[in-house]
This record gives structure tokens, sequence and C-alpha cells, in this order.
């Protein structure tokens, strides 16, 4: 059997071509990163697949061992050198065509760009430290801690919800952050009240301890509704939170009993029993004079 070891040309890539995410990559700094080995191709309609490291616009992936008889499979930006993948369930994979891109060899290596620029240091360290603790789920994890609904005023949740009352809602959230849960600072972080289609969508009001806040009035339409909270961002574990309510009409004793809009129906109305009534004491008690007969 014979074995066919492929010799891949050694890129200094360009640090623009990094995830904006600090969350996975670290702070971004004006080093390149050196990088050896093969190129990869995604799907781009694939919202779950992350491109952690973009290659240069001059880079191509073809076997070197061949004349390049067809254009290349991947050419430019559309190539990834490192990707990334969050599954629904938050679980994290990292792929990437190098393992020297790992190495300690090119973490502490020295780079010189095509333009002359110099570096100590290659900027291979700050991102892998930064995606290694993101992939072991140690960075960008948030979770729900508690949460809270109530109408304005109160403490405790009712039975139902009445249309058009002023309902506070709260949401409690933290981050990972080196190994202990700190308050989880943002802000947009929506909330949406949710029956089939939202009817409410609102940005909620952060503060120092994690808690997300939000007043509203309950629509005019009841039925079985939700708080629902959704954050996707990229770098962050997907964050999702549902709560369902009912919410009921108003009872019989709970409309208004005049309203002003009706004014003129009322007095309408009276007028008409007004005019029943002195047609009454008219009709009941007038009493017409009886004529008086002539003599014969």
């Amino acid at each position: 059997m014979e074995l066919i070891f492929f010799q891949h040309t050694l890129i200094a890539a360009p640090n623009t071509g990094l995830i904006d995410s600090e969350v996975m990559v670290g702070s971004n700094s004006q080093v390149p990163l050196l990088y050896r080995g093969t190129g990869l191709i995604t799907d781009a309609d694939n919202p779950l697949v992350l491109p952690v490291l973009r290659a240069p616009s001059t880079a191509y992936c073809y076997n070197p061992t061949q004349s390049i008889t067809d254009y290349p499979h991947a050419t430019g930006q559309n190539m990834l050198l490192v990707a990334a993948l969050q599954a629904r369930n938050n679980a994290r994979v990292v792929v990437s065509g190098s393992l020297e891109f790992f190495s300690d060899a090119f973490i502490m290596a020295s780079v010189q760009t095509p333009q002359g620029k110099f570096y100590e240091r290659s900027g291979n360290g700050k991102v892998v430290e930064a995606l290694s603790r993101w992939v072991f789920r140690e960075e960008g994890v948030l979770r729900v801690v508690s949460i809270e609904h109530h109408l304005q005023g109160d403490s405790q949740p009712p039975v139902a919800y009445t249309i058009k009352e002023d309902v506070e809602y709260k949401i409690m959230v933290e981050r990972l952050v080196n190994g202990s849960w700190k308050p989880f600072m943002a802000d947009d972080v929506q909330m949406e009240f949710v029956r089939i289609d939202p009817f409410i969508r609102l940005t909620m009001t952060p503060s120092t301890e994690g808690v997300f806040s939000v007043k509203f009035t309950v629509p005019d339409v009841y039925g079985v509704y939700q708080f629902k909270v959704e954050y996707n961002r990229v770098g962050f574990t997907r964050l999702f939170s549902s709560t369902q309510v009912s919410v009921r009409p108003f009872t019989h004793r709970e409309y208004e009993r005049f309203i002003e809009c009706a004014y003129p129906y009322y007095a309408s109305a009276f007028s008409m029993m007004f005019g029943v009534w002195l047609f009454s004491m008219v009709f009941l008690h007038h009493k017409e004079p009886i004529p008086k007969r002539k003599a014969e």
C-alpha cells in the first residue's frame, strides 16, 4: 500500500478572519495566526455552524502533487480553517484542518506578515485558550435561575390574569465565569407574551443582580398565553424559558356600569321614559268637558 503525504503551505491568517465573538476567540488583537493544514467547506445555510477562522482571500485548497487543471473546490474566504458547531441541545464541537494550529511550536513562534510586520508571538495562544474553554463549556454558558410573574404591586401570581391588567415579569439569568456562576448582564434580552403569535414583544431592563424585568398590560384578548424568553447569541448557549398562564375576560361584575361614550343613548332612553310617563298622565287624568245640550 502506498502512502501519500500532502505538503501544506504555512500561512499567516489575518486576525480579521476570526469570528466576532470574544467568548469564543478572546479579545481581538492585530497579531496574525499561523496555520498549516487543509481547508474546510461548510453549509452556509446551516445556522448551527460557526465560522471560527476564515482563510485569507489569497488561499486555496488543492492537491499539491497534481497540476491545477480545474477550479479549486475551496478558495478565499469561502474556505474555513477552523469551524465550530453548537447543537440545539448546546453540545459543542470544534473542527480544525490543522493539528499544528494548537501546538506549542505555533503558539510560541514568531510571525512576519507579507507586508513586513514582525511579531514575537503568534496570535494562536489566545485563540486556542479561549476556544478550548468554549468547547469544553467553561465559557459562554447561561442558565435560568428563577422566574417571577405577578400583577404590579403584588408578589404572588394569580390563578389567572384578566384582560387589561398590569403585569410584571422577572427572570434571573447567570453566566459561568471561571468556574463560578455570576449575574449575566445584557441589554438585548427580550420577552414575548405569546398565544399563537406574539401579542407583545418587549426588551427587558437588566439589573446588577442578573434580574431582567419588564412591565406591560395584558392584551384585550383572552386565552392561554406563554411568557417566553429565547436568547440566541453567538458564543453563548441557547437560553430558552417558557411559562404558561391563562387570561380570562371580565366577569359580569367587572364591566363598567356607565360608559361615557354612551351618555347620548342614556339620555334618549330617559327622555323616552319621561315622554311615556307624561303621555300616560295626560291620557289618564285629562277629562274633556261634556258639551251642554240646548233646551228644546
